[in-house]
């Protein structure tokens, strides 16, 4: 390799070396202090750089501090491209969510140091929580492409990917709800089971026996 393709090389390692130094302190100043009491002057202050340093890798601190939810998506999306292909198109995105989970190389969610803690604080937080459905939404996008491909279809035109992904997604954003309001840090994969078993029959058609499915039909009152 010549020598501009490794001052390339230093050059992206740099960054990606600051890029992870703004979001770690801009994780851990969060978590001391609360959203609004840290400033992006004071997270790029604490990582050595100035604010327009800050400026070039997030918009805001709300970003920085969930810079690594991102690579949680892209994870996802790697297990999703390795499952055979066979599977139906929510069995995949269910066992790839697993696979993620099973991984302790990948630091999901339960096994991460206080990231627990800072999802129950994204529950109160508006922006915090916007940040975080962003990135969510970000990652559905590419589980709908990579869905697509395996069907070999076009997602515009075909909805399976999409309604796959949706369902999927929901029942992961469902379990981490129920996981962050329950205050077991361990229990995420439990959770995650439980939603997805959820998307059943049962929520599609009555159980036998169960309730007649509601009348919109206005019943005479007796006198």
């Amino acid at each position: 390799m010549d020598a501009t393709g490794n001052g390339s090389e230093r050059r992206g390692r740099k960054a990606r070396r600051t890029r992870d130094t703004l979001a770690r302190h801009a994780f851990e100043l969060v978590l001391e202090r609360g959203l609004r009491g840290v400033t992006v002057e004071e997270i790029a202050q604490a990582a050595d750089v100035d604010r327009r340093t800050f400026s070039r890798y997030f918009p805001n601190k709300e970003c920085a501090v969930l810079d690594a939810v991102r690579g949680d998506g892209d994870r996802i999306n790697r297990a999703l491209r390795a499952r055979p292909a066979a599977e139906p198109p929510l069995t995949a995105y269910r066992r790839a969510v697993l696979d993620w989970l099973d991984d302790p190389e990948a630091e999901p969610w339960h096994l991460r140091p206080r990231f627990f803690d800072l999802l129950v604080m994204a529950e109160e937080e508006p922006t915090l929580y916007a940040a975080f459905h962003h990135i969510r939404v970000d990652a559905q996008e590419e589980s709908v492409a990579v869905l697509a491909a395996r069907l070999a279809v076009d997602a515009r035109q075909d909805l399976r990917p999409a309604v796959a992904v949706a369902a999927g997604a929901g029942a992961l954003l469902a379990a981490q709800a129920a996981w962050v309001r329950s205050g077991r840090p361990a229990a995420l994969p439990e959770f995650v089971v439980h939603a997805f078993d959820a998307l059943s029959a049962d929520l599609l058609e009555p159980r036998q026996g169960g309730p007649a499915p509601h009348s919109t039909t206005e019943e005479s009152t007796p006198s």
